[in-house]
Parts: C-alpha cells; structure tokens; sequence
C-alpha cells in the first residue's frame, strides 16, 4: 500500500499527537522505574518534563493544543478524533495517566527518602 502523495494536515497532526503521547506516557512509566534504581536525577528530569506538559494542557483548558490544530480539519469530535488511539483510552487519558503519574512521584519521593535515610545511617554508623 503506497502512501498518498501529499499528507493531509489531519493525518499529521494525528501522528504527531500520537507522537507526542507516547512520548509522555514512556516518561511517565519511567519515572518510578528511574526511582526504583536509585537514578534520583532521572527521576527528576521525568517529573520535570510530564509538569511542564501538564501546565501546559492547564493553561490550554485542559486540552492538548494538537486538538486546537486538528479541529481546523474536520467536524468529527469524538475522543480520538485528533490522535491514534482507542475511544476509551483517549476519554479516560488525563484520568488514567494524571493517576499514574502522581503514583509514579509520590513512589519517587518515597525511594528517595528511603536512599537519604539509609545513607544517613550508613554516615552516622562509621566508627570515629
């Protein structure tokens, strides 16, 4: 199956949209992976990245700015109208990722705690 000649904006959108969710999902996924080997720098860089993206989605009514753009180019508004994904994953999206993330943080933290702790211990246990 060849590809057509020209792409429609639609269809670019889409897959940039898809794109970029990934993306964001992969580094949501990784944040607790990063705490879980003790990678605390990764771990931040990851929550840092997903934060700015929520801030923006924020600042955008709580809409990706990619569905601004795909609007433009059709009527069709159901949930993945905009992007490659299935209906119940894209209406339930923020639900389910904004959980996982928080989950992924608050286990960051946790680890993280855990690591100051066990290296203060480790400090305050040397003999003089």
């Amino acid at each position: 199956m060849a590809l057509p000649a020209t792409l429609s904006p639609l269809l670019v959108i889409k897959l940039l949209h898809t794109a970029v969710w990934v993306f964001f999902v992969l580094c949501i996924v990784a944040l607790p992976i990063t705490a879980a080997l003790r990678r605390f720098r990764w771990s931040l860089v990851l929550a840092i990245v997903v934060g700015i993206e929520c801030v923006v989605v924020a600042l955008n009514h709580f809409y990706c700015p990619l569905t601004s753009f795909a609007e433009r180019y059709t009527t069709d508004r159901a949930a993945n109208f905009d992007i490659y994904l299935p209906v119940w994953l894209a209406e339930n999206n923020q639900r389910i990722f904004g959980t996982l993330f928080i989950l992924g943080g608050l286990f960051a933290l946790w680890r993280w705690f855990v690591f100051r702790r066990e290296a203060r211990m480790r400090v305050d246990s040397k003999p003089c």
